[in-house]
């Protein structure tokens, strides 16, 4: 096969992944839209606001077709967060082929507990950050206002938390890739934390609302999860260099 037909198959390949990936979240966005329906599944995401807001207040809507649109997307999501194990999978069938058989075997489990991190840290953020940052700053709101939350503006606000807390939950996956790809050492890792702890500080301070509460439930857990990649990257290295002292011949 030449170099151009194999570049074709590889697009051919891919366009049939790309469909697959998103037609598997297509399918379940109509299966959700349907039931329990939309409105059903952005009642459950302004749960924990609404449980700190004062007993009778409600959200609003100043746009014509907010209504409508923002619990859409609020299903799409929860369609693609669904159906995310098959759309990695089918990520990882089409690069598996050009790997290296020991690369699989670190890339599968690699692939699958990013995954897990991502939606632990989604979680993270829903049952245990949402309710606590909503009912520390509902409980300095002066008492002659009436909260109102816009449900555009709340959706962005969920959107932005989820990412961040999601990609915070990555960091023990991150520090073990560049201890694995030889970038950095865990020594240097070590030497590395106070830098780390400031910094983690800072991103929570630009990410989060600015509230001290939530500024530290980001921070907190980024500075653990950085101790458990460093943790963690003892064993891999160790590996490392076992593999490396094995003689050749029993490789």
């Amino acid at each position: 096969m030449s170099d151009q037909e194999s570049f074709i198959s590889h697009l051919v390949e891919l366009r049939q992944r790309l469909v697959r990936a998103v037609g598997a979240v297509l399918v379940l966005f109509i299966i959700l839209f349907i039931w329990p329906g939309s409105g059903y599944i952005y009642d459950l995401l302004a749960a924990p606001l609404m449980s700190a807001l004062p007993e009778g207040a409600k959200m609003i809507a100043t746009g014509v077709i907010t209504p409508f649109m923002v619990p859409v997307k609020v299903t799409a999501l929860a369609a693609f967060v669904i159906a995310l194990p098959y759309v990695l999978y089918q990520a990882w069938a089409f690069v598996a082929p050009g790997l290296y058989e020991h690369e699989r075997k670190f890339a599968l489990p690699l692939i699958t507990a990013s995954t897990l991190l991502f939606l632990l840290g989604m979680g993270f953020c829903y049952y245990i950050v949402f309710e606590s940052v909503f009912t520390f700053i509902h409980g300095f709101a002066p008492k002659s206002i009436t909260p109102a939350p816009d449900i555009e503006a709340y959706f962005s606000f969920v959107i932005t938390m989820f990412l961040a807390f999601g990609v915070t939950f990555e960091i023990p996956i991150a520090v073990i890739l560049l201890v694995r790809m030889g970038i950095v050492t865990v020594e240097q890792l070590k030497e590395a934390r106070p830098y780390v702890i400031v910094g983690a500080f800072v991103i929570a301070a630009i990410v989060t609302p600015p509230d001290v509460l939530s500024q530290f439930m980001l921070a907190v857990p980024m500075c653990l999860l950085y101790e458990a990649g460093i943790f963690v990257s003892r064993f891999v290295t160790a590996r490392r260099e076992d593999r490396s002292a094995e003689p050749a011949e029993t490789r």
